[in-house]
């Protein structure tokens, strides 16, 4: 789930000529967001196509709540009222990916699904979004202020 500008730009919830102002910083944010909302899709299209088992159903309800809250969160973390309020929301944003991480891995290891390119995909993507926010928020800490 990789985006190139051009895609990005397509699939902004900007309009392209507010994108074009925007400081490289506000682009970053805006990228990341992007990420999360298409990782919040993967999970319900993921979470839509669990066998119709206990297990299915609890596992699919579970990751389609932590795998979207991310997302939410970190649209809420942009409105911060303090350093420490937004590490705090961001934080929230990196446990909510693990615990994704977490229940993806179960669900791959049990076979518990009917897509094994949805899960795969949604691993990768997830892993990946916790090394970032891993890193984002030990930058912030490391800053002065």
């Amino acid at each position: 789930m990789r985006f190139e500008i051009k895609n990005f730009v397509r699939n902004s919830l900007l309009p392209v000529h507010t994108l074009k102002n925007l400081s490289p910083d506000i682009m970053n944010r805006n990228k990341l967001q992007e990420r999360l909302i298409n990782f919040a899709v993967l999970v319900v299209k993921l979470s839509e196509t669990m066998p119709n088992t206990y297990a299915g159903k609890h596992f699919g309800q579970q990751l389609l709540r932590s795998g979207s809250s991310p997302a939410l969160n970190y649209g809420e973390s942009q409105s911060a009222e303090s350093k420490k309020d937004f590490i705090h929301k961001m934080s929230l944003v990196l446990k909510e990916l693990r615990e994704s991480y977490v229940n993806l891995i179960i669900i791959k290891r049990t076979g518990c699904h009917k897509n094994e390119a949805i899960v795969s995909d949604a691993i990768k993507e997830c892993n990946e979004l916790i090394s970032i926010f891993v890193s984002s928020i030990q930058t912030v800490k490391n800053k002065g202020g």
